[in-house]
């Protein structure tokens, strides 16, 4: 199997344990949805292997749920074994949890209410509207907001638009007015999605181990999204932002929190 995937199976076998434990009846009204390169696996079930061709590794396990859920979270998870990380609940608690195996080096991440990196993606109301993960409007954000993009979120928006049409709903869909009303009020946002959606066409191309149906598949769903932003009204803020442009820093630093 290789190193490669002795630690690829050996997420994956957690990840299995954990959504198994989540779809048990009295888990089922948690909003813990998984996020990062475990959710877009697992909402690939057919072009999941591109991850695996790519040689995209696995770090940790990310969630989001909503903070009103804390108590509820704490116990599902330690249930489940794992610890948390009090240290962090103290310093960070309104924003992010961290629960460790006292066995292993693995830790779960669990964002609450949004995720706030470079760009705020808020979650309040959109948790319900996928399970076990954040839904695909979301995940897809979630890689695109990232300003210093890196070849592994490249690897997992790549495998995203090949699964996955455009469209107006979240039923296995991208969906693509969720995602323009929100660019639509936030031009800087806006500069770094459309940015990087440029950035993964362009990038595609350095990868021999995918199909030319496959690059021909992701440009026509970048470019059917992107008109979908492009339409999209935007606001006065969104114009008066636009002026200005990259004259002025239009993103945040942060850390790299999630793999």
């Amino acid at each position: 199997m290789g190193k490669y995937g002795e630690i690829a199976s050996d997420f994956l076998t957690e990840r299995t344990r954990i959504l198994q434990a989540m779809e048990l009846s009295e888990n089922r009204s948690l909003s813990l949805r998984m996020i990062g390169a475990l959710a877009f696996r697992t909402h690939c079930p057919v072009h999941g292997a591109i991850q695996e061709a790519l040689q995209r590794a696995f770090t940790d396990i990310d969630f989001v749920a909503y903070s009103d859920h804390f108590k509820h979270i704490l116990r599902f998870l330690t249930d489940l074994g794992y610890r948390e990380n009090k240290m962090v609940t103290r310093l960070f608690g309104e924003g992010r949890l961290i629960f460790e195996d006292p066995y292993s080096s693995l830790h779960l991440d669990v964002f609450l209410d949004k995720l706030d990196f470079c760009h705020v993606i808020p979650l309040k109301g959109r948790l319900e509207a996928d399970f076990p993960t954040m839904p695909l409007a979301e995940l897809l954000l979630e890689k695109m907001q990232i300003v210093r993009i890196n070849e592994k979120d490249v690897i997992d928006t790549i495998m995203l638009l090949r699964e996955h049409t455009i469209g107006d709903s979240d039923d296995e869909t991208i969906h693509a007015g969720v995602i323009s009303k929100l660019l639509g009020g936030d031009w800087g946002f806006w500069r770094t999605v459309t940015g990087n959606l440029t950035n993964v066409s362009e990038m595609m191309d350095s990868y021999s181990q995918l199909a030319e149906a496959d690059r021909q598949v992701v440009r026509e769903r970048i470019a059917a999204l992107r008109a979908r932003i492009d339409a999209e009204p935007k606001s006065q803020r969104w114009k008066m932002r636009a002026t200005v442009g990259d004259r002025v820093k239009w993103y945040k630093d942060v850390e790299e929190m999630m793999r």
